[in-house]
């Protein structure tokens, strides 16, 4: 399957079509306990079995008390009560309140029958068989009501919730020790090249260190995926194919770097485009305009341009949101907003730029120039700056959309 290379696929053409080639190898569904929960996805609403708070319960160290006893209470007339029970957290067996009584209680205890206020310990003199109390704060004070902050049996969390600490706290809370989660889907790296060597040899001349498969089995895992790397495939079309389809049997996606180009020996493309099941094409992006998509033996398959920039760029621009939508999530795509430039910039025309920067929350500066093998640079930045097709320059001060990434180097 081949493109004529005189047609540029739009940005928003390419990332429907790797969005369709994902959702169509769905990764099926797991329960996992929440302590192996952190970063995955529901996979279906999480209902509240019991209300938060599961009980009315005391927001402070105080007394327990009822408004009509304990309301006129001043400094200048103090109110002075029997304290007829200590309530502390965790006690069960709760006696009613008696009028003209009040119950020592703290915080997160329940409150007893009765009482309609809780004055705070600091209100007193702090009494533990008789207390007096010197001011009175107002009717119904200082009392968490049950299901006030959430009701029984209403969702609590959404399908497609990113599971971070907090949202395991509330699935916890309602009383959950597992949930069903979307299972992570498993993304084959690979990255070619024979100028390529593993960090820590000795460089030949005209090696490198190879990178971008750390880089994209990072992104990968960051997104919500599970990657495994394969490393130095040869560089021989015969030896790649056999090589990749050996490994192939576990993965619900391949994911290449490199061998994309229009130049000899780009051994990807040369394999895969042998197949006739994968299709190489010219997008309207810089960086990463070489392109790849399709399936190899049934196997979704994306391949990026090999520089660094571009195959981070790329990642982020059509992998990355499409790995997120297949696995459920509600918000797949980057935060987006827009900021005034601190500087001038321009971009060719006809081409849709992803220039890096740094945010600082009220400018956006420009990190390094648009070479895609600009690494340090691409470090340094927090943010993408999106300059659109038709724009090929804009002044200082002029409000850009930025893409919020993490990670950046400060």
């Amino acid at each position: 399957m081949s493109t004529p290379t005189d047609h540029r696929r739009t940005v928003d053409e390419h990332r429907a079509v790797v969005a369709r080639l994902l959702a169509s190898a769905s990764p099926g569904t797991e329960e996992v306990p929440l302590t192996a929960a952190a970063g995955r996805v529901l996979a279906e609403d999480l209902a509240a079995a019991v209300p938060l708070p599961v009980f009315t319960n005391s927001a402070m160290d105080g007394y327990a008390a009822r408004w009509a006893d304990v309301g006129a209470a001043s400094a200048s007339a103090p109110v002075r009560l029997p304290v007829a029970e200590d309530l502390p957290a965790g006690r069960t067996d709760v006696p009613p309140l008696a009028p003209g009584t009040v119950h020592r209680i703290m915080t997160g205890a329940p409150v007893p029958e009765g009482a309609d206020v809780v004055v705070p310990v600091e209100e007193t003199d702090g009494g533990t068989g008789t207390v007096v109390i010197t001011s009175s704060p107002a009717a119904g004070a200082y009392l968490r009501h049950a299901g006030e902050d959430l009701a029984a049996g209403v969702v609590a969390l959404p399908a497609g919730t990113v599971l971070g600490p907090s949202q395991l706290g509330l699935a916890a809370s309602v009383g959950r020790a597992s949930v069903l989660v979307a299972r992570r889907p498993r993304v084959l790296v690979l990255s070619t090249g024979s100028e390529l060597v593993a960090p820590g040899t000795p460089l030949a001349p005209g090696q490198i260190y190879e990178s971008n498969s750390l880089l994209l089995a990072a992104a990968v895992d960051a997104a919500g995926g599970e990657a495994r790397t394969l490393h130095f495939v040869p560089d021989d079309v015969d030896q790649f194919l056999a090589t990749v389809r050996a490994e192939l049997a576990d993965a619900d996606l391949l994911l290449t770097s490199g061998g994309v180009s229009m130049g000899a020996y780009e051994v990807v493309k040369d394999a895969l485009g042998a197949l006739g099941t994968v299709d190489f094409v010219k997008v309207a992006v810089q960086p990463g305009g070489p392109q790849g998509s399709g399936t190899v033996d049934g196997v979704p398959v994306v391949t990026l341009p090999g520089n660094p920039v571009s195959s981070s760029v790329s990642f982020e621009v059509f992998v990355r949101p499409a790995l997120r939508r297949a696995l459920g999530i509600r918000q797949p795509e980057r935060l987006s907003t827009t900021a005034p430039l601190a500087g001038p910039l321009t971009s060719p025309a006809g081409r849709r730029q992803y220039l890096r920067g740094s945010f600082d929350g009220a400018q956006v500066s420009l990190v390094g120039g648009p070479g895609s093998h600009l690494v340090a640079h691409l470090a340094r930045a927090d943010c993408l700056v999106v300059v659109p097709e038709d724009v090929t320059s804009l002044p200082a001060g002029s409000e850009v959309q930025i893409l919020l990434v993490e990670g950046a180097l400060r």
